[in-house]
């Protein structure tokens, strides 16, 4: 069937729904994910895990998706509505041979797209099946007519997986803590009320109920604008923290006692530092792009840093590959190995925050602060250029002398200052992180870099 190929990414499938991402391309995938796992697997018959996200069209994309996976003699259990960690839950729980999710992520409402997985939760990427699966559906591939598979309906998974992982943080108490969160409209308000029913807390909910159109603001806290309401609310109520997370809930987000964002390179180290008290000396797995203080915090704590490319399917993949506990990448994913697989654990992270903030009777701000101070940080900033190769080696010609690596787009390290640059998978275009020891090294130097990108 023809569709636009831009839609099988690196990490997942999405795109424009009824434009790109149709129920008869839905149905498909089911079909050509079935013959994709059915080889890798000694049966051709296998048990797939299938959950969905809030928005509208993913009630009848899912139903689509398990019609192909049906036909070709797939047993899918069906985890109705998750967030994206419950659903990689599920997967291991149930001893699923795979797992698909119908989500956007924290995309805008016009789009949808699926996630898929081996077992215990290990991601197929473009690198190790996406790709393949796509030109599968390009060419209607199918695999033998057979006996049709079953669909088996699951309750019960979002409150499991939110146990699961309150359980994973450990035994530490939590004081009574003021706590705004915000949803954004999307899945991590399904956990968010399971973790609040498991401690004593003062909430104030913003923005709880499931509306895939998104009403209030876009379900990405990495963006600034996102947060802002989150912030005024923590000033105004005088709360202990502030928690957002994203339209499918893989991600979370914290604000401090004063209303100020904690970068997500700090709440990596934190939790890195927490994980390496039951794990000594442990190898801890974080993404390329600049924020020191998480190597720094991970020496200081005794444990091993293990560099990573961006994707959460690589730092994963990295994580299982070194046997590392936690790893995070800067967007604010947060990664455990847990006993049902390596995934995203938002309820583990949350917890482990306001034990901290028990355990040392300080505020968030009081805990963080300094850590924030340590280094002056840009920022990701995008810059739109038509030829990403001769940027890169203008760059790595004005910065020879720099230390230079070429994990993930080029890295280059000096004394005083170090950036990442990178290009996107998808569009033409450049993104920069970049750090210094202090605001006024990394603004001079955020803009001499500017200048030769554009």
């Amino acid at each position: 069937m023809a569709f636009p190929k831009h839609i099988f990414k690196k990490y997942d499938i999405r795109g424009l729904v009824d434009v790109e991402i149709t129920d008869e391309l839905a149905e498909q995938i089911g079909l050509a994910f079935a013959v994709f796992r059915a080889r890798e697997l000694p049966q051709p018959s296998f048990v797939c895990a299938v959950g969905r996200d809030m928005r509208k069209s993913s009630v009848h994309l899912q139903e689509a998706l398990m019609r192909g996976l049906v036909e070709q003699g797939v047993h899918v259990l069906d985890v109705g509505l998750v967030s994206t960690p419950a659903f990689y839950f599920s997967v291991g729980h149930l001893k699923a041979d795979a797992g698909i999710m119908v989500s956007a992520s924290h995309n805008p409402a016009a789009y949808n797209g699926f996630k898929l997985t081996r077992e215990m939760a290990v991601p197929v990427s473009g690198d190790t099946g996406i790709l393949e699966i796509g030109e599968m559906v390009e060419k209607g591939q199918k695999g033998q007519k057979g006996q049709k598979g079953e669909i088996k309906k699951i309750d019960g998974i979002p409150q499991a997986a939110a146990q699961a992982e309150f359980v994973y943080a450990g035994k530490h108490p939590i004081k009574r803590l003021k706590i705004v969160a915000d949803a954004a409209n999307g899945m991590g308000a399904q956990y968010l009320d399971e973790l609040f029913k498991m401690i004593d807390a003062d909430v104030t909910r913003m923005f709880w109920e499931f509306d895939g159109s998104f009403p209030n603001h876009e379900a990405d806290p990495f963006k600034e604008e996102n947060t802002t309401a989150l912030q005024a609310k923590v000033r105004e109520l005088g709360a202990d923290l502030g928690i957002a997370t994203d339209g499918d809930g893989d991600r979370i987000f914290f604000v401090d006692d004063t209303g100020a964002r904690v970068e997500p390179s700090v709440v990596r180290g934190l939790l890195a530092q927490i994980v390496l008290r039951t794990h000594p000396g442990a190898t801890i797995c974080y993404d390329v792009r600049p924020g020191k203080i998480t190597p720094d915090m991970i020496v200081e704590a005794g444990g091993t840093p293990s560099v990573t490319r961006v994707g959460h399917s690589l730092i994963k993949e990295q994580m299982r590959r070194v046997g590392a506990p936690f790893g995070g990448e800067s967007s604010g994913h947060f990664f455990y190995a847990f006993p049902t697989g390596v995934y995203e654990g938002p309820v583990t992270v949350a917890a482990q925050i306001l034990q901290e903030m028990t355990r040392r009777g300080q505020t968030l701000s009081q805990i963080v602060g300094p850590l924030c101070a340590r280094y002056a940080h840009s920022g990701e900033l995008n810059f739109e250029v038509q030829d990403k190769e001769a940027v890169l080696a203008r760059l790595k010609e004005r910065y020879a002398d720099g230390d230079l690596n070429e994990l993930d787009g080029i890295s280059i390290t000096y004394p005083h200052f170090w950036f990442n640059v990178r290009g996107s998978n998808t569009e033409p275009k450049l993104r920069l992180n970049l750090e210094a020891i202090d605001k006024k090294t990394m603004e001079e130097k955020r803009d001499e870099i500017k200048k030769i990108i554009l």
